[in-house]
C-alpha cells in the first residue's frame, strides 16, 4: 500500500503527491501566496474541512479564505470564541452573549452587566495577548447525552435547551486551553489565525469588528448604524415579553402545541407595525412618495402591499410604480466589471424620466406611465395614464429606493423612505447567532423553486452575486430610512425546514456549492418543525415565498 496520495489543487490544476496523513494546513502554508488574504479552512471533494484535518486519499482541494462567506464565517467564529475566553479570563463572573450583526461586526452584550469603557479595553488587551500565544482550538466529539451532562454540570442550559431535539447522536465542542463552548459549524486552527478585529463600545455592549468580504485583507471602517440598533433593540424587547429569545424556547413551544398560537402573535406584531407606520405617514400631512428599499427575499413586495392597504384605510390612494419600467433601453445599459449589461446599477436607470413623472403627479398633472419591454428592450407607451388626486401617495419599491441620486430632484419633505429586512434578533443559543443572510437565502430557495422554476443549486450559485450587489447598492443607504420594518418572523424557520429540505438534498458533492447546501441542512435541524400551515395569514410576508398568498405579484 502506498505511503502517499495525489493531491489536485484546483486553485493552480496541479497534482501534486504528498505523505498520506499530511494537515491541510500544512499544504496551505505552501500556497498561501495565491491567495488574497488569509487561508482558514478548505473544500476537500466539495466538503468543508478544518484545516487540522489530515488527508488520508486523493483528493481535489480548494483552499478558502476571507474572500469567501464561507472563510467570513469561520472566522467569526473563532473570533466569538476568543471574545468568550477572554471575557471570562477577565471577568470570571459574567456572562457574554453575541446578540446579533451590526455594519461589519457582530453586537455583544453582558447579562445584567453594561461594561465601561476601562472594562471593554481589558478584554482587547486580552484577546490580543490569546492572539499571540498562539493556542490551538481542538475539536472533541461527544456522545450527545455526555455533551448534555457537560452543558449541565457548567450551567449551559441554553445549549441543553438548542440541542436536546437535535436528531444527531453526537455533538462537538471546542476546548481552547481549559475552555470549552459549543460553535455551529467550522473553526480556524488557534487563536493565532484571529489577528485582525476591533472592538467598539456602543450601547449596552461592544461591537467585534472583522474583515468581510468586501474588505477581507484590512478592517473596514466601523460606521455606526443607530437606526439598525434600534431595529434589533425593538425586537428583542418583544421577544422577552413572549419568552422565545433562542431556537431552544421556540422549540419548547412547538414541542409544547402552542405554534398556533406563536404564529398569531408575530403575524399581529407585523400588523401592528405596519399600521404604525402608515399612521406616522398619516401625521406628517405633505408625504406624497413613500420608498421602500432592503435586500433579496426581505419581503419589501408583499410589505408595500400591506402597507399600501393600510394607507387606504388611513384614506390615501396609494399608487405603485415600478423602477423596472424607468430602464435605459438596452443597448444604453451600463456594463460592469465582468463586461457583461449591469442592470443594478443606478445608472442602468433613466433617473431623470423617473423625476420627472415624480414631479408632475406632485403638481396634480395627469402623466403617462411607460412601459418597460423585457423582449425587446426598449420602453413603451401603452396609455396607462396617472390622475392623481389629492390622495394620491405613490409607493415606489426597489434597490435603490434609498438612493438620493435616484429622487435627487424630488423636495425631500415630500418623501417617506423605509428600509425592509429580515433582522433575525433570535439566535441559536447565547454564543451562536442566525445570519440574516441565512434567513433570506432560504426564503429565496423556497420561491426560486415554486415560482420560477430554479433548483436549490441554481439559487446557491446566484447567491454570491447577489450579496455583491446588495453590499454595492443597497446597505450604505440603508440609515437614511425614515424607519426600518423587520419583517422577519420567528416562527419562519420552523415552516421553511418543510419546504427547504429536500430542495437542500438535491445538491450533491459534484459542485463547490455542495458545502453550502450540507451547511444549511444541518442548520435547520436545530428546528422542530411547524406543519400547521392554514393558520398562517394570506397576506403573511413568508406566503410570499411558499405560496397562497391573498396578493398578486
Amino acid at each position: 500500500m502506498s505511503d502517499t496520495l495525489k493531491i489536485k489543487l484546483l486553485k493552480t490544476g496541479e497534482t501534486i503527491e504528498y505523505p498520506k496523513g499530511i494537515t491541510l494546513e500544512a499544504i496551505s502554508k505552501e500556497y498561501q501566496n495565491l491567495y488574497d488574504s488569509e487561508i482558514v479552512a478548505a473544500r476537500v471533494n466539495n466538503d468543508i474541512r478544518e484545516l487540522f484535518k489530515t488527508l488520508e486519499r486523493d483528493s481535489e482541494v480548494d483552499f478558502i479564505d476571507l474572500t469567501d462567506e464561507d472563510g467570513i464565517r469561520i472566522y467569526q467564529r473563532g473570533l466569538m470564541f476568543l471574545a468568550y475566553i477572554a471575557s471570562l479570563e477577565v471577568f470570571p463572573d459574567k456572562t457574554l452573549k453575541v446578540r446579533h450583526s451590526l455594519g461589519k461586526g457582530l453586537y455583544c452584550e453582558f447579562d445584567g452587566w453594561v461594561p465601561p469603557s476601562e472594562a471593554i479595553n481589558k478584554i482587547k488587551e486580552k484577546m490580543r495577548e490569546l492572539v499571540e500565544e498562539g493556542i490551538p482550538f481542538v475539536k472533541e466529539e461527544l456522545y450527545k447525552f455526555d455533551a448534555l451532562e457537560l452543558f449541565k454540570k457548567h450551567g449551559m442550559y441554553d445549549k441543553i435547551e438548542l440541542l436536546k431535539y437535535r436528531t444527531k447522536s453526537t455533538i462537538n465542542v471546542y476546548w481552547c486551553g481549559k475552555y470549552f463552548n459549543y460553535y455551529y459549524g467550522h473553526m480556524v486552527p488557534s487563536t493565532s489565525y484571529i489577528k485582525l478585529f476591533d472592538i467598539v463600545k456602543i450601547n449596552k455592549g461592544f461591537v467585534l469588528v472583522h474583515p468581510d468580504i468586501t474588505s477581507p485583507k484590512a478592517l473596514p471602517e466601523y460606521i455606526p448604524q443607530p437606526k439598525m440598533a434600534k431595529a434589533y433593540e425593538d425586537r428583542e424587547k418583544w421577544a422577552k415579553i413572549v419568552d422565545m429569545e433562542n431556537v431552544g424556547d421556540l422549540n419548547k413551544l412547538v414541542a409544547s402545541g402552542r405554534a398556533r398560537e406563536l404564529v398569531m402573535m408575530c403575524e399581529l406584531l407585523h400588523e401592528k407595525e405596519i399600521s404604525r407606520i402608515a399612521d406616522d405617514i398619516t401625521s406628517r400631512g405633505n408625504v406624497k412618495l413613500v420608498l421602500i428599499s432592503g435586500p433579496s427575499s426581505s419581503g419589501k413586495t408583499t410589505f408595500s402591499k400591506r402597507l399600501a392597504l393600510q394607507l387606504r384605510v388611513n384614506g390615501f390612494e396609494p399608487y405603485p410604480l415600478s423602477l423596472d419600467d424607468y430602464f435605459v433601453e438596452r443597448d444604453k445599459t451600463p456594463l460592469g466589471p465582468d463586461g457583461k449589461p449591469d442592470f443594478e446599477s443606478l445608472k442602468a436607470l433613466d433617473v431623470g424620466l423617473f423625476n420627472h413623472v415624480l414631479n408632475t403627479i406632485f403638481e396634480g398633472k395627469e402623466v403617462e406611465i411607460p412601459k418597460f419591454n423585457f423582449k425587446t428592450g426598449k420602453r413603451e407607451y401603452k396609455g396607462n395614464v396617472v390622475k392623481p388626486t389629492g390622495k394620491t401617495i405613490l409607493i415606489v419599491e426597489g434597490i435603490h429606493g434609498l438612493n438620493p441620486e435616484l429622487t435627487g430632484e424630488v423636495d425631500d419633505s415630500l418623501k417617506y423612505r423605509i428600509y425592509v429586512s429580515a433582522l433575525t434578533q433570535m439566535n441559536l443559543d447565547d454564543d451562536n447567532r442566525i445570519p440574516t443572510t441565512d434567513v433570506r437565502i432560504l426564503r429565496r430557495m423556497v420561491r426560486d423553486y415554486n415560482f420560477r422554476g430554479h433548483s436549490a443549486l441554481k439559487t446557491l450559485q446566484m447567491w454570491p452575486s447577489v450579496r455583491m450587489g446588495e453590499e454595492r447598492n443597497i446597505f450604505p443607504y440603508q440609515e437614511k430610512a425614515h424607519v426600518m420594518f423587520n419583517s422577519s418572523l420567528p416562527y419562519e424557520l420552523a415552516v421553511l425546514k418543510n419546504f427547504v429540505t429536500p430542495l437542500l438534498l438535491q445538491v450533491d458533492n459534484s459542485t463547490p456549492m455542495y458545502s453550502q447546501a450540507r451547511r444549511l441542512i444541518r442548520f435547520l435541524d436545530y428546528f422542530l418543525p411547524i406543519i400547521d400551515f392554514d393558520v398562517i395569514p394570506s397576506t403573511s410576508i413568508i406566503r410570499e415565498f411558499i405560496g397562497r398568498s391573498y396578493f398578486h405579484y
